[in-house]
């Protein structure tokens, strides 16, 4: 049986950096729904995947900005502490990304 951790990890975001995350998923959110409209007004199958495709380019550039901040503070922070099992989570993480 594994063992269940109940720690809950958390990262501090300046109020700047955490803005623009929002903002970003504000955006895609907003995307989501306009190709929800798309689908429910008929819309062109290839009108909707090629908004489809903003979309997850859209959350590509968000990950890609995530994992940037995520490695320069979080990762970095540990590496020095000596925590090298964050290198390991961060290698796991970009494997999944890579798929």
């Amino acid at each position: 049986m594994s063992e269940i951790c109940d720690c809950k990890r958390i990262k501090q975001r300046n109020e700047n950096e955490q803005k623009l995350l929002i903002n970003r998923l504000n955006r895609i959110a907003g995307q989501v729904r306009g190709i929800k409209r798309m689908v429910e007004d008929n819309s062109y199958c290839t009108d909707i995947i090629t908004q489809v495709l903003a979309v997850n380019a859209a959350l590509n550039a968000f990950n890609k900005e995530l994992l940037g901040s995520h490695i320069k503070s979080c990762v970095a922070e540990d590496i020095r502490l000596g925590k090298n099992e964050t290198v390991d989570e961060l290698v796991t993480l970009l494997q999944r990304l890579m798929k």
